[in-house]
């Protein structure tokens, strides 16, 4: 398959049974070894290493001459022939450890300098700062370690087609410079030159675009996506992305959901692990109730308790106060915890009030006795709602769910690590559903879409409640897999009507306005739209988890740092004014 008229094999496809073939190889001098008139060079491609052997017996005095001098990373073609090599020089690392080329001859075609970063590392070697291998990507991505993760999303890439394929799905593209619209992040904006003061922008997801696929008929689409969105990044967030967008007609969420699972067991079944089916359930309700998260890791439990009830006729004013202003009282009880010292719990509450919480109230049950500044204000009936073990704490949030949610998200997530609950090789996978349709500003009482604004209303919500949309449920799926979000996607609105109405609900109420900013969805609908729905899956996300790395970057030829920037071709960089004028744009930067 690879023969070419340079090369008859791959370095690291060569095997025992390979012995007394002629080859002719190509590929980069990871390490070389000079003995003294017998050298050695391990010569690396995509394949792998094999180790090659230039001895006096079968290569002239010129050619050890010529293989001493190679750098390290130079490219070289070689010829030769596959020997065993010796039992005792036998390397069980290597999955070419059997054979050696005994080499004839060697070229150099493409001389190397010193590396800026090594390539060959041993075990035990550290990787130099991400900052500079992300400087020197090309020999970062040399690594074999890279290359596997890179091939792994290939594979990834292509038994998703396979299979999404196979299920009459049509890989259809859409359009990369689109009409900005919102959808929760800000856009990357592209200056028409043939349009002055006119703006294209990058898709943030294809979302408009395959609902148009539905209203023309193609039944089921989906395609490896590119995306765009100008946010803050962080290790599992990247301003471009690739999604497996997925979308389809006359279905309901059961249908998506079936796909879905098949889908996400294929993939990981090409990385080798085996997934049941089906996945667990859990509304929203019940996942922000039990965890305080719309995406609970279900490895352990700790979950949140609501203790309000209990804590209702305490003669305590910051739990009195909280719960008078219609807040509650919540917490977690975390086995052995009492253990821990001040500043350890200190560094918990730290994590509450990152999150908006005013502190942590504690309670902590050692040799018998409740302590903690709580403690002398329970009554009887608290200190059995607490339910503290000899050694337990109960670390407790008093405010509204928008703020104790979060906080004990965090201090739940810090308890789990430090007891060393979270199993690395457990999988739990979770179905969240039931979202609200809307999160209601508790200041201004604005309605802001939780998912998009495309996503329909469950029915029976809107029927018993047609005047407080507030209370209505989405018809939304988010797939969640150990606490990390995989995908998410809904049912969409497919009346034209209903679709203005939600519209007008996000404050796009002008009739021109909605027109303007949404007219060509609007018009498709009104040709006639099919029930429809789908969802979205992080590619880039499910690459990193498949392939044990810790950072989408692990899995991403040429990412961006946090800082948003390509250090390996110093990009964004200033453009020229001469070109900007161009675009019409000048640019307010140092006064210009």
């Amino acid at each position: 398959m690879f023969a070419t008229t340079q090369r008859s094999h791959l370095c690291g496809a060569l095997r025992l049974s390979d012995a007394g073939t002629a080859v002719t190889l190509g590929g980069w001098v990871h390490r070389s070894r000079n003995l003294g008139g017998l050298v050695f060079i391990d010569l690396r491609d995509r394949e792998g290493l094999l180790q090659v052997n230039f001895g006096p017996d079968w290569a002239g005095a010129d050619v050890i001459a010529a293989a001493a001098a190679v750098g390290v990373e130079s490219v070289v073609i070689i010829e030769g022939t596959v020997m065993p090599r010796p039992a005792e020089m036998r390397n069980a690392d290597l999955a070419t450890g059997e054979v050696e080329v005994q080499a004839t001859s060697i070229r150099v075609v493409g001389p190397a300098v010193t590396p800026a970063l090594p390539v060959a590392r041993g075990k035990n070697d550290k990787l130099p700062a991400e900052e500079l291998r992300l400087r020197h990507r090309y020999l970062d991505l040399r690594r074999p370690e890279l290359q596997a993760n890179l091939m792994l999303r290939h594979r990834l890439l292509q038994v998703t087609r396979r299979f999404l394929s196979d299920r009459g799905f049509l890989e259809l593209e859409t359009p990369i410079l689109t009409k900005p619209t919102p959808e929760g992040a800000r856009d990357y904006l592209v200056p028409s030159r043939v349009h002055p003061g006119e703006f294209y922008a990058l898709p943030q997801s294809p979302q408009i675009y395959k609902q148009l696929f539905m209203c023309c008929g193609f039944d089921r689409y989906f395609q490896l996506a590119r995306c765009f969105r100008d946010e803050d990044l962080r290790q599992d967030r990247q301003p471009e992305f690739t999604q497996i967008d997925i979308e389809a007609s006359f279905i309901g969420r059961e249908d998506i959901m079936a796909l879905s699972e098949e889908l996400v067991a294929c993939i990981w079944r090409e990385a080798g692990h085996e997934v049941a089916a089906p996945f667990q359930r859990m509304s929203y309700a019940d996942c922000m109730e039990r965890y305080g998260c719309d995406r609970p890791d279900l490895r352990y439990g700790l979950e949140v308790h609501d203790f309000t009830a209990s804590f209702a006729t305490l003669d305590f004013g910051v739990t009195r106060s909280v719960i008078d202003a219609g807040g509650r009282v919540r917490g977690i009880r975390v086995p052995g915890g009492a253990a821990w010292s001040r500043k350890q719990v200190d560094e918990l509450e730290g994590l509450a009030k990152s999150a908006g919480a005013g502190g942590l109230l504690r309670v902590k049950k050692a040799e018998g006795k409740l302590e903690g500044p709580v403690a002398k204000f329970l009554t009887p009936e608290a200190e059995e709602a607490l339910a503290l073990a000899d050694g337990d704490l109960a670390l407790l949030v008093a405010a509204t769910d928008r703020i104790s949610s979060p906080a004990l998200d965090r201090v739940r997530q810090e308890c789990a690590r430090r007891l060393g609950l979270v199993d690395e090789h457990a999988r739990h996978f979770l179905w969240v559903t039931d979202f609200p349709m809307f999160d209601k500003d508790p200041v201004t009482g604005a309605l802001a879409a939780v998912h998009h604004p495309f996503t329909a209303a469950n029915a029976d919500d809107v029927a018993q409640y047609p005047d407080a949309p507030e209370k209505w449920r989405a018809l939304a799926y988010d797939c969640v897999l150990n606490g990390l979000e995989l995908g998410g996607g809904s049912i969409r609105t497919s009346d034209p009507r209903v679709q203005s109405r939600m519209f007008t609900l996000l404050g796009i109420g002008d009739e021109a306005e909605q027109e303007r900013r949404f007219g060509f969805l609007l018009e498709g609908l009104r040709a006639g739209a099919p029930p429809h729905g789908g969802i979205a899956f992080g590619f880039d996300r499910m690459s990193m988890l498949l392939s044990g790395g810790t950072s989408l970057r692990d899995v991403i030829a040429f990412p961006k740092t946090t800082a948003a920037r390509a250090l390996f071709e110093n990009a964004p960089t200033t453009v020229p004014a001469a070109d900007l004028a161009e675009l019409n744009i000048r640019s307010t930067v140092d006064g210009e």
